[in-house]
């Protein structure tokens, strides 16, 4: 007789701190979002206290939505924009939050990560699922997830992939992390938007062929192409998916990005890496950050159910 997995009872919590917005959604074990709320806000420069108390309303609402469709939810994850070591957020800077402890966000067992490494693996679960590839996030700031074999590549410390501070320009504008040049300051959100309230906007005025819009893509292009050289160079990745902002800017990315990989690795490798757009877009964090419990879940079912 065939097992199967059932979505009637256990779900899974995600959780996602950006710069502009809060978002939550419940998976269920077989890794269908069931419920799923997003709170627009500006958070640059926040007081911690005020948006953490924000999202534990925001999970108080939605796990009470879940406990009336009959879902238990068991554990939850959080994405964070900056680096994370042991529950603690050591910097966010475009938060302008440094040592934040999230660690005890809701009753219930917790992991926190780095929004980058929870999009590349939300990218693995719930995206193309490919077990190998390079995840390149576009937000205010610039992060990238390794996957190796389906697992996700972490670094001594746990800081690896932060792409957005390789440097494109040496003596460039100065980065919000002290350095100079580097790749976020052009291909970031603020770079590609300039004045525009959304990408919604950006990718409107791309489709009417609006000259200062395309030449806005064609030096984010051109910065990614660079920096993504060095990555490849250093990790030979098989596969490149942008996500985050840059899902919907693909078509306009495509080519200065493919373009800029081929004129400076064709000699050494004849053939860059595939580069793709990603399967999950803006919900990559979040869906990983679930993903990351229901793993958990199905690799400890007594100790996370409690029996």
């Amino acid at each position: 007789m065939a097992v199967g997995l059932s979505g009637h009872r256990v779900a899974a919590l995600g959780l996602e701190i950006n710069i502009d917005y809060l978002a939550a959604c419940v998976v269920d074990l077989t890794r269908t979002v069931r419920l799923r709320r997003v709170r627009r806000a500006d958070n640059r420069n926040s007081d911690p206290r005020e948006i953490l108390e924000g999202l534990r309303g925001l999970v108080k609402e939605i796990t009470a939505e879940a406990e009336q469709a009959g879902l238990r939810v068991i554990g939850a994850a959080l994405a964070v924009p900056g680096t994370v070591e042991d529950g603690v957020l050591r910097s966010a800077p475009h938060l302008g939050w440094r040592d934040i402890r999230v660690a005890n966000l809701v009753d219930l067992p917790f992991e926190v990560d780095n929004e980058a490494n929870l999009a590349a693996l939300g990218e693995l679960w719930f995206g193309a699922r490919e077990p190998d590839f390079l995840y390149v996030s576009g937000e205010i700031g610039i992060g990238a997830g390794l996957v190796v074999r389906g697992d996700l590549f972490r670094g001594t410390f746990g800081l690896a992939g932060e792409l957005g501070h390789v440097v494109v320009v040496p003596n460039g504008p100065t980065c919000r992390c002290g350095g100079r040049g580097c790749l976020e300051v052009y291909a970031g959100q603020d770079a590609l938007l300039g004045d525009l309230a959304s990408v919604g906007d950006l990718v409107a005025r791309l489709e009417s062929g609006e000259r200062r819009a395309q030449e806005a893509c064609e030096r984010a292009g051109h910065a990614l192409g660079v920096a993504l050289t060095s990555a490849v160079h250093l990790l030979d990745p098989g596969r490149i998916v942008l996500g985050g902002i840059f899902a919907p800017l693909f078509r306009w990315l495509e080519r200065p990005v493919s373009e800029g990989l081929r004129g400076r690795l064709g000699q050494m490798r004849g053939t860059p890496p595939a580069l793709v757009v990603s399967g999950t877009g803006g919900d990559a964090a979040v869906l990983g950050a679930a993903g990351l419990i229901i793993q958990q879940i199905l690799a400890e079912p007594a100790k996370m159910l409690g029996l």
